[in-house]
């Protein structure tokens, strides 16, 4: 599975690593967040929840 923040549209609201904190972590030095495990959506099953709530659409899931 592909995940990916584009760095140009993520705002760091934090809203990725609330619903998935197994794949995201917001790095509140740089402001935005980042993929810390993608290999882990296929077993928590909560990244493409982050990608739907995300407010800017920074988010892309793929298989």
């Amino acid at each position: 599975m592909n995940v990916a923040i584009d760095p140009e549209l993520c705002i760091g609201c934090g809203a990725c690593e609330e619903i998935c904190p197994a794949v995201f972590h917001l790095d509140e030095a740089v402001g935005m967040a980042e993929v810390m495990d993608a290999g882990a959506c296929e077993f928590v099953g909560c990244c493409e929840a982050a990608e739907e709530n995300c407010p800017v659409e920074a988010i892309t899931v793929e298989e």
